[in-house]
């Protein structure tokens, strides 16, 4: 009996705080996506990420640009505008990188086992509603591969994981306000 008692005000206590805080005009639209976007927000946009990294992979500036513009198509409500969107995107590909990740030892020597493709993007997000969230920074992101495989071999596999994992973090760090 006392536990009911206890769940029934619990239960008036998290209404009554919901009301509260409804009340006090909170201004934050939540999503299943786990975007938390302002609800001024109306557009975004996405320049084109130039590959400046020594290393270039022909395709990597028009996949990572396009799979930022389709996560922001497809998890928020937002509209994508050619530039100026109230969540605006720029960048550039600062590093692309094939480095040793694991060595095997041999009967004679040590070699290469597995080898890392590194992509790293520098990505400058302006927030027009809200400045304060806005950021210049990088994120950073990896996939192993066989050393048996050449680079050219694997990049059309590593590259799309790649990508994903950069512009899921790219897009955590911007919608998301947590």
């Amino acid at each position: 009996m006392k536990k009911l008692r206890f769940d029934s005000i619990l239960r008036f206590g998290v209404t009554a705080a919901l009301f509260v805080l409804a009340g006090c005009g909170v201004a934050v639209k939540y999503s299943l996506s786990g975007a938390s976007i302002p609800p001024d927000a109306k557009t975004f946009s996405v320049a084109y990420f130039p590959n400046n990294a020594t290393m270039v992979s022909p395709i990597l500036s028009s996949t990572l640009t396009d799979a930022l513009v389709d996560i922001f198509s497809r998890r928020t409500r937002l509209t994508q505008v050619d530039e100026g969107g109230d969540f605006a995107f720029e960048g550039e590909i600062t590093n692309y990188t094939s480095t040793t990740a694991a060595v095997t030892s041999g009967t004679s020597n040590d070699y290469a086992s597995l080898n890392r493709l590194t992509i790293t993007v520098k990505v400058r997000f302006t927030n027009a509603v809200d400045e304060k969230m806005s950021f210049n920074k990088s994120f950073s992101a990896y996939a192993d591969y066989s050393a048996e495989q050449l680079l050219t071999e694997a990049e059309g596999t590593l590259i799309p994981e790649i990508v994903d994992q950069l512009v899921t973090d790219i897009f955590q760090a911007a919608a998301s306000n947590w």
